[in-house]
């Protein structure tokens, strides 16, 4: 029974487990092999995703999103490949967005920033952050610095020439306007997240905020890599390996 074993580690790693809508937000969606001895990681989980644990002979695809129900027919059309294939997938959105080892922390601290407020709150989980730098740097750096960590180009807005010290931050998908007011409240000089529309840029320019986007997947990554290195380190006989996914984003 090893895969309910990891899920039951995987559950006890968060603070928000009782939370109402915690396995509504994570869990195992597919129950191919029970031996899991190699672990696949990626943000999505998608037909290509699927192949590439396939290719890698992969037992457990931990992933970021489920597949998505919007994408009609996705996820019957996965679940058919996995169950196929004998492969098992475990997801876990929210929690990890929220927990100190997962999404938003992982990138925060490979850009090397202190996290000040956790913010953004939905469904009993904080999907964003406010962080500092020690030292004021340039916004020409930090988008370098994150487009070299995400190894794809980053779309940045510069509305203001004032050194960065403080970031409002939201991995994945916080291109609402109501999201980036939030970092227009607590003072920031930048707002990074994963996804922009018109009114995103428009409400950055209005009021004086400098904008970065990255992408959706590439921002969130860090956070389910994270997670397997968490499994890998209780089962040490475990091999975890990243499933490459496409930069669709950045084409």
């Amino acid at each position: 029974m090893r895969l309910s074993e990891i899920e039951e580690f995987i559950v006890n790693l968060f603070d928000t487990k009782n939370n109402d809508c915690f396995h509504e937000e994570s869990g195992i969606t597919v129950r191919g092999t029970e031996g899991i001895k190699r672990i696949g990681y990626c943000t999505n989980l998608t037909l290509d995703t699927i192949e590439e644990a396939r290719k890698n002979k992969v037992d457990l695809i931990l992933t970021h999103h489920d597949a998505w129900d919007f994408m009609f027919g996705l996820k019957d059309a996965c679940r058919e490949k996995l169950l196929e294939y004998n492969i098992s997938h475990y997801f876990n959105h929210l929690p990890l967005d929220d927990c100190d080892f997962g999404t938003n922390n992982s990138l925060i601290d490979k850009l090397g920033l202190q996290i000040i407020e956790r913010t953004h709150l939905e469904d009993g989980f904080y999907c964003g952050r406010i962080a500092e730098a020690d030292e004021g740097m340039t916004f020409e750096d930090l988008v370098q610095k994150l487009g070299a960590l995400l190894e794809e180009p980053v779309k940045a807005w510069k509305f203001k020439d004032e050194a960065i010290k403080r970031i409002g931050l939201v991995c994945g998908g916080g291109g609402f306007t109501t999201d980036l007011k939030v970092a227009v409240e607590k003072n920031c000089d930048v707002y990074i997240t994963g996804e922009k529309v018109l009114y995103t840029i428009e409400y950055a320019k209005f009021m004086g905020m400098n904008l970065i986007i990255g992408s959706h997947t590439f921002t969130e990554i860090f956070g389910i890599e994270s997670l397997a290195k968490k499994v890998k380190e209780r089962y040490e006989d475990i091999e975890i390996i990243r499933l490459m996914e496409e930069h669709l984003e950045a084409l």
